[in-house]
């Protein structure tokens, strides 16, 4: 009995040694494996990622969609498109799946496409063979297609309970977007650009809000040109722009941009621009410039250049409006005030200057010379009561805003120039000839914003190019008017200058565009410059407001390089243009226009004054939409809180999901307009 038990312990003792002798190798080698992986960890992980991940994977960006540019009623001036290029990878295709569908699949890519099936199936084949993981099978799809083409055989299973199709991994797709401007004809150089060439107008202005914040995903190494997306494996989602309604009014703007474009191939001009302000607000509601491009019958005015905020350009006679409200506001001159203009000649120290006429036996009253346009009065005044101390005149000019940059949110404005007795060109007759347009350049905006003032009973309002920015259908951020100079002069003063303009288009110089059915008032300039030369250039401005006694909009027309030989003027060339934009912006109202103002091929008002029909999606059923004007559409369904994308300008043609479609509120609904 003893033996076995002794027998019994010796084996005992025996496993217990060889067990702990396996727990304590085990042990050792856990801990070297630790050890091993720390080490790793600590000092290999460059070496890893470099050989196995960067190798294979990368991040990539994934595009936001760029939010909509709309004008002031809700028509869109620019959208994003979103196009889609489809790619098959072949590799996680089975082949069962591959032998069984592969027939059904090419059938549908055949019907599609209108190409045959063999065509298909043979590239197919050879692809599959071949296992290429990032094949190009379609570019350019729109939404419709890819819808489409998405729910194929093998490219998708539908899920039997809800009956949804849900896309297949060897289904690659890669989204597009591509900026398409919806009035390129009325304002593709208003509307501007934001791209690799660089930002202008619009487009550049609020890209901020309009460009979202791109997201990313990994990208999976095909071979050693190529990257293959992986859709579900997205690191950040992109977060598309915000909407941005801008202040132009489609119908002004292509108001403005016939007219200016009439007059500019009537009078053979290199190019021309016109401004259109909103009186009380401040609110830019027309911004057209064109330029010649070609040559005899290929001739053509394009707007590829923003000649109001980019160029400074001598404003001519147009400048005889500030010289004068300065004298007025210091009192030196009242409706009383009398000048002798004699022959129309007249020296100031080295400054010659001479009136293209005299009216009467020269001795004008106030009004006259602004009214005739007199250079002689105007300068005759101004250097009489600031001759021996300029630097109170141009006080005026810097109240006025006249010395400063303006700080709007489109790229490229010029700053002003005014030459001031600091500079070495200035001369004893430096403010005989500024008083009446020389010796100063300024943006056509400035002008206009001064002369808007004048209409706004002596409130400066700065130019807003803005409406609001929308996001979701919520309103983030809502414009409101902003004052620069709270009154530019006494009213006195500003009543005294508003008569005198009035007065200019009734009895002056731009008294061919007097109307009885519209109070207009304004005043006419002709620049020449190069004047050193035999032939010199000129160019032609008309500035003022309307309807005079209860100004609305602020009106700035410049013609550059006329055929003077047709005609150069102020007064012959840009005063009609005025005339018409104001003719035809109160169509609206009952007022007794000439029939030659209604003439306008391009603005068709009974789509203008079509009804806002009310749209409302219940129990989140969609409405046929088709039919209705898009711009009256798209509001309503963004205040409901869906996002809608756009194609095309016009009425609806067609809208997907289709009406009667129960649609959630983070679905899209995608409309084609008409062009």
């Amino acid at each position: 009995m003893a033996t076995k038990i002794n027998e019994y312990d010796t084996k005992r003792s025996k496993a217990l040694k060889w067990g702990y002798l396996f727990a304590g190798v085990a042990f050792i080698v856990f801990v070297v494996f630790l050890g091993r992986i720390f080490f790793l960890q600590h000092n290999n992980v460059d070496t890893i990622e470099k050989n196995f991940i960067s190798n294979n994977y990368r991040e990539a960006t994934l595009k936001a969609a760029r939010g909509n540019l709309f004008a002031a009623d809700g028509s869109i001036l620019a959208t994003t498109v979103m196009r889609y290029d489809a790619y098959i990878d072949f590799k996680t295709i089975k082949d069962t799946v591959y032998t069984n569908h592969i027939g059904e699949l090419t059938d549908s890519l055949s019907k599609m496409f209108d190409k045959p099936r063999s065509a298909f199936r043979k590239i197919f084949d050879e692809q599959k063979k071949k296992e290429n993981q990032y094949f190009s099978l379609i570019r350019g799809l729109d939404f419709d297609q890819y819808d489409r083409i998405k729910k194929f055989p093998i490219f998708s299973k539908m899920d039997k309970k809800t009956g949804k199709f849900k896309k297949n991994r060897c289904l690659i797709i890669e989204r597009n977007f591509k900026r398409e401007l919806a009035t390129a004809q009325i304002g593709a150089g208003t509307i501007g650009m934001d791209n690799e060439i660089g930002k202008s107008g619009l487009e550049g202005a609020f890209s901020k809000f309009l460009k979202g914040t791109d997201g990313t995903r990994y990208e999976q190494r095909v071979n050693s040109s190529q990257w293959k997306p992986i859709d579900y494996w997205k690191v950040k989602e992109p977060i598309d722009g915000k909407d941005v309604y801008t202040t132009i009014d489609l119908r002004i703007q292509d108001i403005a941009h016939s007219a200016l474009e009439k007059q500019l191939i009537h009078f053979e001009a290199d190019h021309g621009s016109v401004l259109v302000m909103e009186t009380e607000t401040g609110k830019i509601r027309a911004m057209v410039n064109l330029r010649k491009e070609g040559k005899d019958e290929d001739v053509k005015y394009v707007d590829a250049y923003n000649y109001a905020i980019k160029d400074a350009t001598e404003p001519g006679s147009t400048f005889k409006t500030v010289s004068l409200l300065a004298a007025m506001d210091d009192g030196f001159i009242d409706e009383s005030t009398t000048v002798d203009v004699g022959n129309g000649r007249w020296k100031y120290f080295d400054q010659p200057m001479s009136d293209s006429h005299v009216k009467g036996n020269g001795i004008y009253d106030i009004s006259d010379v602004l009214a005739e346009s007199s250079n002689v009065g105007a300068s005759k005044l101004i250097t009489k009561y600031y001759g021996k101390d300029p630097q109170v005149f141009f006080n005026h000019l810097k109240k006025w805003k006249l010395f400063d940059k303006m700080q709007i949110e489109l790229p490229g404005i010029v700053k002003p120039y005014i030459l001031t007795p600091e500079n070495t060109k200035w001369s004893k007759g430096g403010l005989a000839s500024l008083s009446y347009g020389y010796s100063s350049r300024f943006s056509i905006l400035q002008l206009t914003t001064f002369y808007n003032g004048i209409a706004n009973k002596g409130k400066m309002v700065k130019p807003l190019f803005i409406e609001k920015i929308v996001k979701d259908g919520k309103i983030e951020y809502q414009a409101e008017p902003e004052v620069l100079v709270d009154k530019m002069a006494s009213t006195e003063a500003i009543q005294l200058m508003t008569e005198m303009l009035t007065k200019t288009v009734e009895k002056g110089t731009a008294k061919s565009i007097f109307t009885p059915n519209i109070k207009l008032a304004g005043k006419t300039g002709t620049a020449k410059f190069e004047y050193w030369k035999s032939s010199g250039k000129y160019q032609a401005a008309f500035a003022g407001f309307f309807p005079a006694d209860n100004p609305k909009y602020t009106c700035y027309v410049m013609i550059n390089q006329p055929n003077t030989a047709i005609g150069y003027s102020g007064a012959t060339v840009a005063a009609p243009i005025f005339k018409e934009i104001a003719g035809k912006v109160f169509l609206k109202t009952p007022l007794n226009v000439e029939k030659e103002m209604l003439v306008n091929k391009k603005v068709d008002l009974r789509k203008m004054m079509q009804p806002n029909v009310k749209v409302t999606v219940k129990s989140g059923v969609l409405p046929n939409m088709k039919g209705l004007m898009g711009k009256n559409v798209i509001p309503q369904l963004e205040n409901q809180g869906y996002r809608v994308d756009y194609k095309g300008v016009g009425k609806i043609k067609n809208q997907f999901p289709d009406a009667g479609a129960v649609i959630h509120k983070k679905q899209r609904i995608y409309l084609e307009l008409q062009n």
